[in-house]
């Protein structure tokens, strides 16, 4: 997992690979044993039910659009130049509310088991597989709200 001199190109990801998680597009643009990095296009109306890393610290810098952050009770609202912080240890879960699309770029650090979680989630439709998947690849989702 050395990285390697050189350029990522726009719209391309290391190796080609682009990745689809529950409808979001996530394109990987750097890895090393340090760092993880993937530009990612989350449609209107997708999110990403409130989860912990435990061992990564985690950002999104806000490139278009407008997302919606919970940390606990508290939403926060992300717009374009914008730069989320996610400490490792933290409840967060992402919504993008806006009706537009939200352009972004992710990062970890470190890198630990994400790259390899996000090869296991590509095309995987069922909520319930992503969520044993991601416990094991050190992303605990946490339980819905009671109704």
């Amino acid at each position: 997992m050395d990285m390697t001199p050189g350029i990522t190109p726009s719209g391309e990801g290391i190796s080609a690979l682009k990745w689809n998680i529950l409808g979001q597009t996530y394109i990987p643009k750097l890895l090393s044993e340090n760092t993880f990095i993937w530009h990612a296009l989350l449609p209107a109306d997708s999110f990403v039910p409130p989860h912990i890393h435990p061992t990564q610290d985690e950002w999104i810098t806000l490139l278009d659009g407008e997302l919606e952050l919970a940390f606990g009770d508290e939403i926060l609202t992300a717009r374009a130049g914008d730069t989320v912080r996610m400490p490792m240890g933290i409840a967060h879960g992402i919504t993008n509310k806006s009706g537009k699309d939200a352009n972004c770029f992710f990062g970890v650090a470190p890198s630990r088991k994400l790259f390899d979680l996000f090869n296991a989630l590509h095309d995987l439709g069922d909520p319930e597989e992503v969520v044993r998947l991601s416990a094991l690849h050190e992303v605990n989702f946490l339980p819905p709200p009671a109704e």
